[in-house]
This record gives structure tokens, sequence and C-alpha cells, in this order.
């Protein structure tokens, strides 16, 4: 299959990409990211822009960084390139988790952060452990730049924050170098994506929990945060009965009639795997970390 006609432009920068922006408006414009979502639905029909706009080879689009108290990730920074990055395992366990679950070794040697997020695919691996991270994302448009929450960042299938004149740039994600995390995906058995995924983060206090984020992809039409499931965790040792009412809580924020139902699983298979999964993850950190462990 061949995608329609159109045209294409390399940018060198980011003030190039934003000026090839605003020379396109109105036309149906994407940006080139790693390719994996777009160049498949461009060759299926799914999507035809007129204009292409690559900005993989921008230089400071790369990279992974510590600044201040924060993990920086470039936008276009590669999944292996972000996993091949000590400092991205240190300081954000829970989000590196994530990465490693992407795709396989291809899809991971040429897909980028950036791009995954800014794509918003409910199924994707990222949304969850961003929202598990607290990380913020920095776009830029020609207004300047501005940080979004990641909580603010997702609010639909395949719908961001991201304006149609902007440019993600970089993700931070503050250091969580005190803390464990992880993340437990149900694949699809088709495409790898995520039928159910859970990032958790955790912090202690010598047995008890401090502080615990869990985010979730895979269940609603964007990512959300499990704030029963969290909840249920704080102030408790992590044993099994905390693990229990922690996965039996993790749907009860979430509005029910919004959650996904497709020819992958039906609601009610992915509340009840989003339990199972809940429960897989923080097992998965009890063994892993034993001043958490109680049972």
């Amino acid at each position: 299959m061949y995608p329609d006609e159109f045209d294409y432009h390399e940018a060198g920068s980011v003030d190039e990409a934003l000026e090839l922006l605003g020379d396109h408006a109105g036309e149906e414009v994407e940006l080139l990211a790693g390719g994996h979502s777009l160049l498949p639905a461009m060759k299926t029909g799914l999507s035809s822009p007129d204009v292409l706009i690559d900005v993989g080879g921008i230089d400071r689009l790369h990279g992974v960084s510590v600044e201040d108290d924060a993990l920086v990730v470039g936008a276009m920074t590669r999944y292996s390139d972000f996993l091949d990055a000590e400092a991205a395992h240190e300081h954000a366990p829970a989000f590196a988790a994530a990465v490693g679950a992407v795709g396989d070794e291809q899809v991971r040697n040429r897909g980028t952060v950036g791009g995954n997020l800014a794509h918003a695919d409910p199924a994707s691996d990222l949304p969850g452990a961003a929202l598990a991270s607290d990380a913020t994302v920095v776009v830029e448009g020609p207004d300047g730049e501005r940080s979004v929450p990641a909580e603010e960042f997702f609010f639909g299938m395949y719908a961001t924050a991201l304006g149609p004149d902007e440019i993600l740039t970089r993700v931070e994600i503050p250091s969580a170098t005190d803390a464990v995390g992880t993340y437990a995906k149900r694949a699809s058995t088709s495409s790898g994506y995520a039928v159910v995924g859970v990032a958790v983060l955790l912090e202690t206090d010598g047995e008890t929990v401090a502080s615990a984020r869990i985010g979730a992809n895979g269940v609603m039409d964007h990512g959300v945060r499990l704030d029963a499931a969290e909840e249920a965790l704080v102030d408790e040792s992590l044993d099994e009965a905390a693990i229990e009412a922690a996965g039996e809580a993790a749907p009860e924020t979430l509005d029910s009639a919004m959650v996904m139902d497709d020819l992958q699983a039906s609601a009610e298979f992915r509340e009840q795997t989003l339990r199972v999964y809940t429960k897989r993850a923080l097992r998965d950190l009890r063994e892993a970390d034993a001043t958490v462990a109680a049972d």
C-alpha cells in the first residue's frame, strides 16, 4: 500500500519547524518523529496529510540529562537511547520500565519518547507512566514555550493539549532516586500494544508506603491516574492485604461508562484486568524491594 502524495520538509531547528507550521497553516500537516504510528496510518489510508515536517533530525530534541532535580528527555530521543542512559533508570524507574515494554527491539531503535506522547494512542505504554512519574511536557509555539503537566496533557483518544502550531520539545520528570517503580502490561497478542498497562511509583518510609502514584493506559481513551488504588496504599505496609485492597480499588474512580470496549477486550474484561495487573505491579515491586515487604 502506498500513501497519498504529500510535500516533505526536513526541519533543521525548532524555529524552522515552527515557521513551516505557520507557512502551512490551514493545510493538513503532520510532524514526523520516529514514524512508527504515522507511516502505517498513511499507508493504510487512515491518515493523508498534505505536508510532512520531519523533526527527527533536530539536535536539541535528542538526549537524556539530569538538570536540577529532574530528568530531562528530548522529545526525539529514541526509546533505545533512553534505555541506554543510566540516569533514566536511576531517576525515572517507572517511566523507564514502561519504555522498556514498548514494542520490540526494532521499534525501540526507531520510535521516540516525544512521538509516543504526542500521538496519545490510548493503548501505548507511556501515558500511564508519565502520569505515575508526575512528568511535565514542554512545548514550543509561536508565542514561546509552555509547560503542561501530564495530567493536563492527555484528554482523549489521540487528543492532547498540544496545539496545531506547537511542537513537543522535551519531557521533564521529577527525580525519583528514592522511589521504586515498575510497569506491568497485558499485551495484545496481535499487536503488542497494551490492552491494559499499569505503571507504579512508590516512595517508602521504612516499612510503610509514604507516597504512591499509579497510572494506567489501555483502559480509557487516555491515560488515567488510579486515585483510589493510591489511597489504599499510603501509610500501609506493602503486604498482601494492602495489595489486594489497592488492586480491587483500581477501577473505582474511573467512569465505567467510558471504559473502552472493543475487539481487543470488553469493558468488563478490562476492568478485571486492571485489578489483576495493578496487583501484579505491586507484587513485582514488593519482591524487588525487601524494605517494603511485610507479609
